[in-house]
């Protein structure tokens, strides 16, 4: 489902966290661009208690004024939105994609994900898929 990423926003930055953390079993892509931050990780940041990937991809939005971070786990999402980070999430993508014309359908996606461990909260996943026309 990379190749999402690259129809909805042609480039994406990472930090070298993240880096190691999706691409160490893959190749990656050229349209992904690898970006260290110059700032130190913030006080807050690093007294959060998120892993280095979540860290380094806030710290490094704040840094470039990212348009959007795409971030899953909850407790970084609530950072970042503390910070006035505007986020989205895989589902979200997912939604977008549709509404886009990328994908037909979200919901063999998001059955997909979780068969393979991604873990989304039931109701967040009913609200998508209403969303996405795809249940009442």
């Amino acid at each position: 489902m990379l190749d999402l990423l690259r129809q909805l926003f042609g480039q994406i930055i990472i930090p070298p966290a993240v880096q190691f953390e999706t691409f160490v079993r893959r190749p990656m892509p050229e349209w992904v661009v690898v970006r260290a931050f110059s700032q130190p990780i913030p006080e807050p940041l690093q007294k959060s208690g998120l892993g280095d990937g979540e860290k380094e991809a806030i710290t490094l939005a704040l840094e470039i004024n990212a348009d959007l971070l795409l971030i899953d786990e909850w407790a970084g999402r609530k950072v970042a939105t503390q910070l006035g980070l505007k986020i989205t999430g895989t589902l979200g993508l997912l939604l977008v994609s549709k509404q886009r014309g990328l994908i037909s359908e979200v919901k063999p996606f998001v059955e997909q994900l979780l068969q393979l461990g991604f873990y989304a909260d039931e109701d967040l996943v009913r609200l998508v898929l209403r969303k996405a026309g795809e249940i009442l």
